[in-house]
């Protein structure tokens, strides 16, 4: 287990702590964006490493939890149709919409399945002629390039009965988001390096001048965390507010250029809605017209389908940094994996999720 050992040196992740006790005097509030980067967190205790007055807060980098309500109740209804294959990856079935989720439609004879690559879609929608294949497109930059290529093999090779159902969003809208707002208290963050990966990091430089905070690019496993906590520290202690590389063995600036491209290619940018957030401005991805014909949405005509979030979770100011998950009356009682008021208790990238995992006996007792 060399190359993951390595990233876990106990030695090495207590001389970072030690360093950052050493500079830190005064209160940093820091979040990490991306959902990976929270799961290790709470699972390998990093904000127990840290002194006091640096706080790890948790932002909306778990792009299931803020896939919006009434984009669920659209794929459920999608998938419920006897014509529909609707094909997902497997930490979408448990989400709940307003009143089901996409388990209990394949529990009830929905032909739902869970995929791998959307490419495995297209294959299905070429198997199957007679019926619509639907793909639930689900994620920041890192998981686009692959849903784009999809659709763009679908109209090269004039596949009819292919479609996806989209609800990505972008990372520096909801960045900007957050310290546009009246509430903010985020001093610095750790950006997500796999979005990073492709799509570089040269889009940060303005809202680092802009906000005036620093950014790093910084990895998933303990060490890469502690020492993007550590750079983050740095900057603020120096008055700096710049835009750094922790995650140098995966990410360089311009990113993965013929990723871009084809992104830019079959996808636009337009306004989002983020679950518990709410409307941010060009902060997602449509298709462009060339490929509209491609966009379930339409093509089942479920756009006008509304939602509305339960009022007893609070997953909305937990993607925010407002709050902690165990801050939550529900948490642990009424809002539990196997009964979820909200999408952050069962995506496998969401914050009380991860709370319930590996601190929830502490917190419900």
């Amino acid at each position: 287990m060399k190359y993951l050992d390595e990233y876990r040196d106990p030695d090495l992740a207590r001389r970072l702590s030690d360093e950052i006790h050493r500079i830190t005097t005064r209160h940093h509030c820091i979040m990490e964006v991306c959902g990976g980067q929270t799961h290790a967190i709470v699972k390998f205790g990093i904000d127990e490493f840290l002194p006091d007055k640096v706080e790890l807060v948790h932002g909306p980098g778990c792009p299931v939890c803020v896939t919006p309500l009434e984009l669920i109740d659209q794929a459920i209804a999608i998938a419920s149709r006897p014509e529909v294959i609707f094909t997902s990856f497997g930490d979408m079935l448990r989400v709940p919409g307003s009143h089901l989720d996409l388990f209990a439609v394949k529990a009830n004879g929905g032909d739902v399945r869970i995929i791998y690559s959307p490419l495995d879609a297209l294959k299905i929608a070429r198997e199957n002629p007679d019926k619509e294949v639907v793909f639930f497109a689900v994620g920041f930059e890192t998981t686009a390039p692959a849903n784009a290529m999809a659709v763009y093999q679908a109209h090269a090779q004039r596949i009819a009965n292919f479609s996806i159902l989209v609800s990505h969003v972008l990372v520096p809208p909801a960045i900007e988001a957050i310290l546009s707002s009246t509430n903010n208290r985020v001093q610095g963050f750790l950006a997500a390096g796999h979005v990073c990966a492709v799509m570089g990091y040269h889009e940060y430089d303005p809202l680092a001048a802009k906000y005036q905070v620093p950014i790093v690019v910084t990895g998933f496993e303990p060490l890469d965390i502690l020492q993007g906590v550590l750079m983050c520290v740095k900057q603020l202690e120096e008055g700096r507010h710049d835009v750094e590389n922790q995650y140098v063995r995966s990410v360089i600036k311009q990113g993965n250029q013929p990723a871009q491209q084809m992104l830019t290619r079959v996808f636009e940018i337009g306004t989002r809605k983020w679950r518990g957030i709410g409307q941010i401005p060009h902060s997602g991805f449509q298709l462009r017209d060339e490929y509209r014909m491609y966009d379930a949405e339409t093509k089942f005509n479920v756009r006008g389908i509304q939602a509305e979030e339960s009022a007893d979770c609070i997953s909305g100011l937990v993607l925010q940094g407002h709050k902690k998950p165990f801050d939550c009356p529900a948490f642990g009682t009424t809002c539990t994996p196997e009964h979820p008021l909200g999408a952050t208790m069962v995506s496998s990238e969401g914050a009380c999720a991860a709370y319930y995992r590996y601190r929830g006996q502490s917190l419900t007792t």
